[in-house]
């Protein structure tokens, strides 16, 4: 299919590569160039993969990056709320270093634009598209999306929130939003990498998974993070109804309390005298499962029982036989989050 039928396509909303991405897919203005660049010399762009949707709309599963680059190229490209935006500016390439400071059509200062012959000859490029068949499955193009992104280097939360993207966009905004809660932020300090790879919205993910678990010790059925992709289809199925298993109230409650008592020591080692280390997933597993199934009692509690009941975490049985690395967590989840609701239920 051509560029230029491509953007008629996404003109008249018949084709959906999801802006909401773009909070994921982070590409450089040189890599944008870079795909121009291989479109102009005529080297062949890697198939794009779409599900069709049942109003007939196709759903990009993969090749949301490249798509997106040659709308925003293009001018024609609008974020997740609808707006326009500004169109790129090309960088210097390896092979067409004179594509330096070159846009579609828009002028601007010490901007040079492409002529009617480059535009067209850009507009009748080709894109390989490849259509996924399985549509009486709903969970096939978002398997696909995970077999096709598994060499990427998304993280695993990063993937997640493509899913749940494709699933349910208001969870999706949901999880968006309450990873930026203040007291969330404040009391789970994390580095700059794991801010990058979306692990506060793998957290919040966590904190509703634990809640919601339902089952005795025995170790999970699947690896960690298939069990929390699964839940994660499952909560979208059910995300905005009264059954739902997001509760933004109760996230919200628990890590208020967290904050005003323990500030950034929630969940940090305690060596009997002071927190310290860096933040321990053991410990947020434990202490946020036991304080959430245990809210009332905890809000109702003055600040130095609790902080005193985090504290003796570190020394409990329940806690310490139960954690550490050599307990995978396939095992470690189950039994931390029974464990800690009687824990924190005394």
């Amino acid at each position: 299919m051509s560029i230029g039928e491509v953007l008629s396509l996404y003109r008249d909303g018949d084709i959906d590569i999801h802006p909401e991405f773009q909070r994921i897919f982070r590409w450089s203005d040189d890599q944008k160039s870079r795909l121009v660049e291989s479109i102009l010399l005529g080297i062949p762009i890697p198939s794009i993969f779409v599900s069709q949707r049942p109003d007939g709309v196709w759903d990009v599963i993969d090749g949301v990056q490249r798509l997106s680059t040659i709308f925003e190229f293009v001018g024609v490209y609008r974020d997740h709320e609808e707006n326009l935006v500004e169109p790129t500016t090309l960088r210097a390439t390896e092979y067409l270093p004179a594509l330096k400071g070159y846009r579609w059509e828009v002028a601007a200062p010490n901007v040079q634009v492409f002529s009617d012959a480059m535009r067209r000859d850009f507009k009748r490029a080709k894109l390989d598209f490849r259509i996924i068949q399985k549509e009486s499955d709903p969970n096939a193009k978002y398997d696909m999306f995970q077999r096709l992104n598994s060499g990427t280097d998304l993280s695993a939360q990063e993937a997640r929130n493509c899913l749940l993207v494709m699933l349910n966009v208001s969870m999706f905004n949901e999880l968006v939003d309450l990873a930026r809660v203040t007291d969330f932020v404040e009391s789970v300090p994390i580095s700059d990498q794991k801010e990058d790879e979306a692990y506060r919205q793998e957290l919040v993910l966590r904190f509703f998974a634990q809640a919601s678990f339902a089952s005795g010790d025995a170790e999970l059925r699947e690896e960690y993070g298939d069990y929390l992709t699964r839940w994660m289809r499952e909560a979208a199925a059910d995300f905005g109804r009264p059954e739902s298993q997001v509760d933004e109230h109760l996230f919200t409650r628990t890590f208020s309390l967290l904050n005003r008592t323990m500030g950034e020591d929630a969940f940090k080692r305690f060596n009997g005298s002071r927190h310290l280390g860096p933040f321990s997933i053991a410990c947020y597993e434990f202490v946020t499962s036991g304080i959430a199934a245990n809210i009332d009692r905890w809000e109702a509690a003055d600040a130095p029982s609790l902080r005193s009941r985090i504290q003796e975490v570190w020394t409990a049985p329940d806690f310490r036989d139960n954690s550490g690395t050599g307990m995978s967590p396939r095992r470690r989840v189950p039994r931390l989050i029974n464990r800690s609701r009687n824990f924190f239920a005394q």
